[in-house]
């Protein structure tokens, strides 16, 4: 009988040199779109996919990020105290109860893949998720829940994909296509970051993963890839034609990158958009800078 996936892996030791100098005593998945951290959202997609179990894979320097899953006593009886109920039920949504959230350090930065491997103990020989805070994505339907379906469908390892214009492909792992069955596709291989006349396809992979234990196994063996870090993509890519295989999945959503200060804007503004009580607010504003530009032409 197939395990029923549980925890999610969120690997969340960066710097955010990119992000600097807010990032020098915030970390980058503390920071805010609208009134929400980054890890708020993946925290809530994770839920909405039956995860249960939450391991953070963390640096020096992440001490806010624990403090914001626990409680608040001081916050919440203030607000008690002044009748702020759906203030504190927002409150409530943030916190984890005791259990829900394990933490490990990875001492030094070498690679996504050595950071999922920090986590194994925690994994043991259960299927695991692995999100990427950075790629936030709007949908109906969380982007984990829909691929916990394709897991529960085909038992193998799944990749979320999306498709990108050929000129971006040098900036994503490509997935190289042996039968595309529409949602999903099933991988012949996995090329990391190639040149855009050399990308076998136009999917690219992003920050979410359902990933059998096996993976962890192939961690293991420390071999360096690109960039001489331990790549997850390189693990991932020893499981296609194994037992399992590897699929990639076509999420239905928006996928924002939050690692760049362009995307994360982008995102602040969708998701602003998206917000009854600041939507005309912010579309006003939005057309009076445009009319302006314009003008300015």
């Amino acid at each position: 009988m197939r395990k029923k996936l549980t925890k999610a892996i969120f690997p969340v030791a960066g710097l955010g040199t990119r992000f600097l100098p807010a990032t020098k005593s915030v970390p980058k998945e503390i920071m805010t779109l609208v009134d929400r951290p980054l890890i708020q959202y993946a925290i809530d997609e994770a839920r909405a996919a039956g995860i249960k179990e939450f391991i953070f894979v963390t640096s020096r320097g992440k001490g806010a990020l624990e403090d914001y899953f626990d409680l608040a006593p001081t916050l919440e009886q203030e607000l008690r105290k002044k009748g702020k109920t759906e203030l504190l039920e927002i409150l409530k949504d943030t916190n984890m109860d005791s259990g829900m959230i394990a933490y490990v350090r990875q001492h030094k930065a070498l690679g996504l893949g050595h950071a999922v491997w920090c986590a194994r103990r925690l994994i043991a020989n259960e299927p695991f998720a692995v999100i990427l805070p950075d790629d936030v994505i709007a949908s109906e339907k969380s982007c984990l829940a829909q691929m916990v379906e394709a897991y529960e469908e085909t038992g193998g390892n799944i990749v979320a994909a999306m498709e990108v214009p050929p000129e971006k492909a040098s900036s994503y792992g490509v997935l190289d296509i042996e039968n595309d069955m529409g949602q999903m596709v099933q991988v012949k291989g996995m090329v990391e970051k190639p040149p855009a006349d050399e990308a076998p396809s136009n999917l690219a992979v992003i920050g979410r993963y359902i990933l059998n234990p096996t993976v962890l196994r192939s961690l293991n063996q420390m071999k360096a890839g690109a960039g001489g870090e331990i790549q997850l993509t390189d693990a991932i890519a020893r499981e296609i034609g194994g037992e399992t295989g590897v699929y990639g999945y076509r999420f239905r959503g928006q996928r924002f990158d939050c690692g760049s200060k362009s995307g994360f804007l982008q995102a602040t503004v969708s998701f602003g958009l998206a917000r009854d009580e600041l939507r005309d607010d912010l579309l006003a504003y939005i057309r009076d800078v445009v009319a302006m530009d314009n003008a300015a032409e």
